[in-house]
């Protein structure tokens, strides 16, 4: 069937061949989204909706049972097959988009794919709609990798996939493709707009064909709100960024401190998280008969924003569900934080609406609007992508009353996120993990992009020679694929050891001669150093503190010219 199906695309014009590819990526990924979506829902039925109903009195004890046992699972998965599969996703992916052309493993699909399914579903305060977004990024990379699709090509059956995906997991195409042209693309002029277009489009019909066209979110029909709900918009909207903010802060304190701990295995960690759920869950649902705290907290969402809820009930649905994902995500568990950040805002913006009704009147409408406002303006905070966040509340749910306010609560939570935070929570975590923004996505010209300094596009850590005596010299080249190594003594610089010349000399029985280091600082621009790249000898340059001191990086002519790649198809 793959082999008929590639035989048939490459019959087909080059233009042609590209659409039908497109329409392929975002259906297969918008196929696994649904089905994504729909195991999560029959896991959190078998873990909490069937056992309540049917054993009450033992529903505590099998909820823990549950959580337990989804929660050592996930980690073992994670830890045994694939860590990158752990957290929401989005930054994976779109590190791979930037540096590895849009390629990534199969691997990180499926177990992506199992273990957020059984740990959202079973309990653990994550969200679906970033695993969505990896999990479609990944299969449509990995369906153009089967139909013949070169490794350098795949960006944009990535970004397809992913827009699909997002389509699919919250019904809002025109919010997908938003999000992946602000935050993955981050140009909302990419050439890449009428594929990530065309493949929402697919992943939005998918939805509708398989799940039906509701909103995610049922809403009551709104009037115009009334004044009073535009003057209370800026202190939901501030709130609900400020739990934004806290939940990023929170989350990354924690996922860092937890990578220092040895008595406590990467794989136990999910298992604390899914504890700390429970014990949250369960002291809210034993006062308020809500279980909001636990999974996707959808259910207590819709019921605040169509029946309303007390303000002191929201507020402690916020502060059990805040804690619960923060140590869920700062501990490895593999899910995303869309979700939560709806959930979070929403329950600021039903605290902000029942406090002030003891004060002043509000309708049904002020209260609604107030809620989703809350919505957008915490995940607006969260990720830090404007227009996605007043799409995404727009198209699930369907009110175009509700524009207005969702444009003020955006602006206030980000004059309120960036005071903050510098970066958006993806962002935040790949700097975590080591990634120089710089390095990951480039430039949109490439005048800036040559203007940076060279230290941008370079290898730190890189392999190198302290001694030219075989005994110590073999082990080091039989371990590493390089052809050319910096050789240093003593922390001066000495010159360049080539594979090839090394071996040619223990043919021959002879010494082997170093040919001499090209250098640069690592605050010369890479308009500097191109030069001097492309006239080495060897095609490497060293970065170092001094003229000849110690060896800080290394830059090859690959490195050049993969990073010119990506500006030159960026501008295109």
């Amino acid at each position: 069937m793959l082999k008929r199906t590639t035989a048939a695309l490459h019959r087909l014009p080059e233009r042609t061949r590209f659409v039908v590819s497109i329409a392929l990526y975002g259906l297969v990924a918008s196929l696994v989204a649904v089905a994504f979506q729909v195991a999560i829902s029959k896991v959190y039925w078998a873990s909490f909706t069937y056992p309540l109903a049917v054993a009450p009195r033992l529903f505590p004890w099998i909820s823990l049972a549950i959580i337990t046992t989804v929660s050592i699972f996930s980690g073992w998965l994670l830890t045994r097959f694939c860590p990158e599969a752990a957290g929401s996703g989005i930054p994976q992916l779109k590190l791979a988009f930037w540096k590895d052309f849009g390629h990534t493993p199969a691997r990180v699909g499926w177990v992506k794919f199992v273990a957020s399914a059984l740990s959202i579903g079973g309990g653990q305060s994550l969200g679906r709609e970033g695993p969505s977004v990896q999990l479609g990024g990944n299969v449509a990379s990995t369906l153009a990798g089967l139909l013949g699709v070169a490794k350098q090509n795949k960006r944009a059956a990535a970004a397809a996939g992913a827009a699909a995906g997002l389509a699919a997991a919250f019904n809002a195409p025109l919010a997908a493709v938003a999000f992946v042209l602000e935050e993955i693309l981050e140009d909302l002029n990419s050439r890449l707009l009428g594929p990530v277009l065309l493949a929402s489009v697919i992943g939005a019909l998918t939805v509708h064909a398989w799940l039906g066209a509701q909103p995610a979110f049922d809403l009551p029909r709104i009037d115009e709100p009334t004044w009073r709900a535009y003057v209370l918009m800026p202190f939901s909207a501030g709130l609900a960024a400020l739990a934004g903010v806290a939940f990023q802060r929170g989350a990354l304190a924690l996922r860092a401190r937890s990578r220092t701990w040895r008595r406590v295995p990467a794989m136990w960690r999910p298992l604390l998280a899914g504890w700390v759920t429970w014990a949250l869950g369960m002291a809210v649902y034993a006062h308020t008969g809500h279980l909001g705290v636990f999974g996707l907290g959808y259910d207590d969402l819709s019921v605040a924003l169509t029946a309303g809820l007390l303000w002191k009930l929201a507020v402690a649905l916020l502060l059990a569900k805040l804690l619960a994902t923060i140590a869920c995500y700062g501990l490895g568990g593999s899910g995303g934080v869309f979700s939560p950040s709806l959930f979070f805002g929403g329950m600021c913006g039903i605290a902000v609406a029942g406090f002030s009704n003891q004060f002043t009147a509000l309708n049904e409408s002020d209260r609604v609007l107030l809620a989703v406002g809350g919505m957008s303006a915490c995940l607006g905070g969260v990720v830090q992508a404007p227009v996605t966040a007043v799409l995404i509340i727009f198209e699930m749910t369907h009110q175009f009353a509700l524009v207005p306010g969702l444009m003020i609560a955006t602006l206030v939570s980000q004059l309120v996120a960036r005071r903050c935070n510098r970066e958006n929570f993806y962002e935040a975590i790949l700097i975590q993990d080591g990634h120089e923004m710089a390095h990951v996505v480039p430039p949109r010209d490439l005048r800036s992009w040559q203007n940076l300094p060279i230290s941008a596009i370079a290898h730190f850590q890189p392999v190198i020679i302290t001694s030219l005596e075989e005994a110590m010299l073999i082990p080091v080249l039989e371990k590493t694929p390089y052809q050319r190594f910096p050789v240093a003594s003593a922390g001066t610089l000495e010159g360049i050891l080539v594979r090839a010349a090394f071996e040619q000399a223990q043919k021959e029985k002879r010494g082997v001669a170093l040919l001499p280091a090209v250098t640069a600082r690592p605050s010369q621009t890479i308009r500097e150093c191109q030069v001097l790249l492309i006239e080495s000898t060897c095609g490497l340059i060293v970065i170092t503190d001094t003229d000849h001191g110690h060896p800080l990086a290394v830059v090859t002519l690959h490195d050049l010219l993969r990073a010119q790649a990506a500006i030159s198809e960026r501008e295109g």
